[in-house]
């Protein structure tokens, strides 16, 4: 997605409200898996990921280096995409591993969406 990008660490991602058309900011981790940003977090349902189903197009806020970054986003599925991902997110963010989850529930319960620039191809395993 961006050479110049950590590996992990966190941003704010704004989504559009799917019932109030406002915009929503959260802070959430991110990791890049396959040069691909993808957000995630521990398992359980999200207002933000509801927000993404309804209306692909966000904005990541990035710290380092600081810019706002227009994206689109796309649910990760596919249950061996999930788990690459979730494997690589244990092992680039410590952070994950601690939570008291196991690798399972993390491939079958976790928000996971790939954020992509529009127009940088939405092909790919993530479905």
């Amino acid at each position: 997605m961006d050479d110049d990008l950590p590996m992990t660490g966190t941003c704010d991602l704004s989504t559009v409200g799917r019932r109030t058309g406002s915009c929503r900011r959260v802070e959430i981790w991110y990791v890049i898996v396959d040069g691909r940003m993808v957000v995630t977090g521990t398992p359980g349902a999200r207002d933000w990921l509801a927000n993404l189903r309804e209306n692909h197009e966000a904005v990541v806020h990035l710290r380092n280096p600081a810019r706002d970054l227009a994206v689109m986003g796309e649910e990760v599925t596919d249950g061996s995409s999930r788990r690459r991902i979730v494997t690589e997110a244990w092992r680039l963010q410590p952070w994950y591993a601690e939570q008291g989850y196991s690798m399972d529930d993390w491939v079958q319960d976790s928000p996971m969406v790939v954020l992509t620039p529009p127009g940088y191809g939405h092909e790919g395993d993530t479905t």
